[in-house]
């Protein structure tokens, strides 16, 4: 059978069923039932966080974040993520502005921030590519020299931690896809965590069409809420999740036992810095030295079975609807360009068999061995 890039964390089933049984006997299916209540206080205390409000998904939360905080104007961005983090801010009538990312993590290049501000500027939304805190202390710095708001688009970070505590805790707020991909999922959902009972409030009316009470609406909302089914499933996931990320870790590790060496071939370093790692993804670039260029590798790895994906390929920045901004000139972006060209990340998901792990490093073997007999 074909091993995919990753693959839903999915408890027994019949666990679930309890849960479900709770939801017909109380006959609430949305709007804030008591699975939804539940899953926001346990996730809260879970990642170590104040406030936590649930939402349909992450693209939904990402939508409502800017909206919460009333961002306009422009916005600075990694061009170097999925799309939902730029299309966020069109939905909101706001300009992205690209700025490149740091060669080693991948993430928002705080040296570079400065030089694209504008007066026009009154956010920066940064992201933690592939669950790799970015660099906190010198994106903070800026956004208070430049009364900047910052929203992090957390979608890979569920559970990291640095030194001082859940990386969630960053910014103005921070948001979390809990999507089938995701390290942790509810079917489909997201969350934005928040500082202050004031704005998780104000979520709580946007979510719900800007409805206070019954006849009392004091935004322009939107239905952003999560289920009862997903909030239920989140809560039997919570029960998993340690024992998930400690099965990712582990294949994390064997990897970069069994690939380490082979010329060509580069690791994302070891998470600096990091207290807690979730082991999101396992990204590895392709240099020139490696027999194959990325794609040539993309191809001879699905060809072989292995679902391995280009995350992430293209860049934001050269998709029709942001091509023509003048920050997606792509001599501005050399180091998300380059990434894009070489990256290729490698099946990882708590299902994952050892033997899996070494059907992939073999594939990729095979490269080798037969660019020595040629």
């Amino acid at each position: 059978m074909p091993i995919p890039v990753t693959s839903p964390l999915l408890p027994p089933l019949e666990e679930f069923l309890p849960y479900l049984q709770k939801i017909w006997s109380s006959r609430t299916l949305t709007n804030g039932g008591d699975m939804h209540r539940e899953l926001e206080q346990a996730m809260a205390r879970y990642l170590g966080v104040k406030h936590l409000a649930l939402m349909a998904n992450g693209t939904l939360a990402l939508v409502t974040a800017l909206q919460a905080l009333r961002i306009t104007g422009e916005v600075i961005t990694t061009p170097y993520s999925f799309v939902a983090t730029a299309h966020s801010l069109l939905w909101n009538g706001i300009k992205p502005v690209f700025v490149d990312v740091d060669p080693v993590t991948l993430n928002l290049d705080p040296s570079r921030i400065e030089a694209a501000i504008t007066p026009q500027t009154t956010a920066i939304m940064p992201v933690h590519c592939y669950g790799n805190p970015c660099d906190t202390r010198a994106i903070e710095r800026i956004a208070d020299t430049y009364n900047l708001k910052v929203i992090y688009d957390a979608a890979h970070a569920f559970g990291v931690e640095d030194a001082g505590g859940s990386v969630l805790r960053h910014g103005d707020l921070s948001v979390l896809s809990f999507h089938a991909t995701k390290v942790f999922n509810t079917f489909e959902g997201g969350a934005i965590v928040c500082p202050d009972e004031r704005t998780y409030r104000r979520i709580g009316h946007l979510k719900n069409f800007g409805f206070v009470d019954e006849t009392t609406v004091v935004a322009p909302g939107i239905n952003g809420k999560m289920s009862e089914v997903n909030a239920a499933f989140g809560l039997l996931q919570l029960r998993y999740i340690d024992r998930a990320l400690e099965r990712r870790q582990q294949i994390d590790a064997l990897y970069r036992q069994r690939l380490q060496g082979i010329r060509g071939l580069r690791f994302m370093p070891p998470r600096g810095g990091q207290a807690r790692a979730n082991h999101a993804y396992f990204p590895v670039l392709v240099d020139a030295e490696f027999p194959l260029d990325r794609d040539g590798l993309y191809q001879h790895m699905r060809r072989r079975g292995i679902l391995v994906r280009r995350y992430f390929y293209p860049l934001i920045s050269d998709f029709p609807m942001y091509r023509g901004l003048a920050s997606a000139d792509p001599a501005l972006l050399p180091m998300a360009r380059e990434a894009a060209q070489k990256v290729l990340c490698l099946p990882i998901f708590p299902d994952l068999k050892d033997t899996g792990v070494e059907a992939v490093c073999a594939a990729i073997g095979e490269v080798r061995a037969e660019a020595h007999v040629a």
